[in-house]
């Protein structure tokens, strides 16, 4: 009778430890298996040469919008998003910087993996450029040593994510100027020195 209780209660702990690394595994499975996650959502945005609206700032008649997909902690940010695929090439971002706060940060299906601030700009410019390491390498041996670059280079951990820009309006006078800080940012895949040069990330 003993033997019987304990095969039960080896068969129940057993159980127990697969069921819990089952769901373990589902849970860390959802952002790769999940049809709308980040990334993917960023997709429509590849064709684009500036960054795709998410969330645009309230201006007289136009109100805000009462959905976004991406979390929006502070409703005087103006939002825009440019996917990018490193298998076309190098993704830059380009700003120019002017009275308003402006922020740009990559991500990739883990989450942020950089961010800058106007505060990084040069002569009023911001690019920031995004590569796969081999590609990183190859921007370096092709660099001028007597022309250094400006460009902020950032190799990604993986060949897709988005970009994300942040434009704040401290006045709601400058919301409009904030939303179009975020239109006027480029978006485009540097290409060889003999082919033109893409929008977004194809």
């Amino acid at each position: 009778m003993r033997a019987v209780r304990l095969r039960i209660v080896y068969a129940t702990l057993t159980g127990l430890v697969l069921a819990g690394l089952v769901h373990i595994m589902a849970v860390l499975a959802i952002p790769r298996l999940a049809e709308t996650d980040a990334v993917t959502r960023a997709k429509t945005s590849e064709n684009l040469d500036h960054p795709q609206a998410v969330y645009a700032l309230a201006t007289g008649d136009a109100p805000a919008p009462q959905e976004v997909w991406l979390p929006i902690p502070d409703p005087a940010v103006a939002v825009g998003v440019c996917a990018f695929d490193l298998s076309d090439g190098p993704m830059r971002v380009s700003a120019r910087t002017g009275n308003l706060a402006l922020s740009l940060a990559a991500h990739g299906r883990q989450g942020a993996f950089y961010a800058v601030t106007d505060q990084a700009a040069v002569r009023g410019a911001l690019d920031l450029v995004i590569l796969t390491r081999a590609q990183y390498d190859q921007a370096l041996a092709d660099d001028d040593e007597n022309e250094p670059s400006r460009d902020v280079r950032i190799v990604a951990p993986e060949g897709q994510g988005f970009v994300v820009v942040r434009v704040i309006a401290g006045l709601p006078s400058q919301r409009e100027a904030a939303n179009a800080a975020v239109r006027a940012v480029s978006c485009t895949t540097d290409a060889p020195d003999d082919e033109p040069r893409k929008p977004g990330g194809r």
